[in-house]
C-alpha cells in the first residue's frame, strides 16, 4: 500500500534530496520522489501517522510543506508543469499546453494560480524565463540572440526588454555585473 503526499516548493533537485533526507530521517520508507510528489509505503507495522506531524514540523523548518487540499495541490502541479516546460524550453504556447494538461481553460488555471500565490501565472513564467536567462548567461555558452532562440522568444530584442524590464538591468549589464543576482527558484514567488 502507498501514500503520496505532495510537498509545496519542492522545485528542483536539491529539494528533492532535502525532502528525501527529511521523510527518511522521519522513519518513512519512500518508494519514488520527483518534484512536488512522494510516494511512500505505507505498512501496517510503521507509526506514519504519529511521525506525520513531527514530518511536517521539519518539513516546515525547510521551507517545504505537505499540501492537504487538491486546489493547492494543482497550483503546485502547475509551477512544476512551468518549470519542465522552461528547463526543456517549451516555452511557444504554454497557456494552451496547460489548459490542455489539466483539462481546465487557461482563464480557470490563472485565477487559481493568481489567488492562491499573489501573481499571474504569465508573470510567474516570465520570472522563471528571466532566471534561466540569468543561468545561460552565468554559463557563458551562449550569445543573446541564442538564449532568446531557446527559450523561444520571437526576437532577442524582445528578451532584451523583458530582461530589463524584470531586472532593471539590461542583459550585457548583468553580463558585466561582478555579483550576479540570481533567484532560486523556489524563490520566485
Amino acid at each position: 500500500m502507498h501514500e503520496i503526499y505532495t510537498i509545496k516548493n519542492m522545485v528542483c533537485d536539491r529539494c528533492i534530496a532535502s525532502v528525501l533526507t527529511i521523510f527518511e530521517g522521519e522513519g518513512f520508507t519512500v518508494e519514488s520522489i520527483e518534484l512536488g510528489q512522494v510516494n511512500v509505503v505505507k505498512t501496517e507495522k510503521s507509526n506514519q501517522e504519529s511521525n506525520l506531524e513531527s514530518l511536517s514540523i521539519q518539513l516546515k523548518k525547510n521551507g517545504f510543506e505537505i499540501i492537504k487540499n487538491d486546489k493547492d495541490t494543482l497550483v503546485e502541479k502547475l509551477k512544476i508543469e512551468l518549470i519542465n516546460a522552461i528547463e526543456a524550453g517549451r516555452t511557444e504556447q504554454l497557456s494552451q499546453d496547460l489548459a490542455l494538461r489539466f483539462g481546465k481553460s487557461y482563464s480557470v488555471l490563472s485565477k487559481l494560480f493568481s489567488k492562491t500565490e499573489g501573481v499571474t501565472l504569465e508573470k510567474y513564467s516570465i520570472q522563471l524565463k528571466i532566471e534561466k536567462v540569468k543561468e545561460l548567461i552565468q554559463l557563458g555558452q551562449l550569445n543573446f540572440s541564442e538564449i532568446a532562440y531557446s527559450l523561444n522568444y520571437k526576437t532577442s530584442s524582445h528578451l532584451a526588454r523583458q530582461f530589463k524590464m524584470v531586472t532593471g538591468v539590461s542583459m550585457t549589464e548583468y553580463k558585466n555585473a561582478k555579483e550576479w543576482n540570481r533567484k532560486t527558484i523556489d524563490k520566485i514567488i
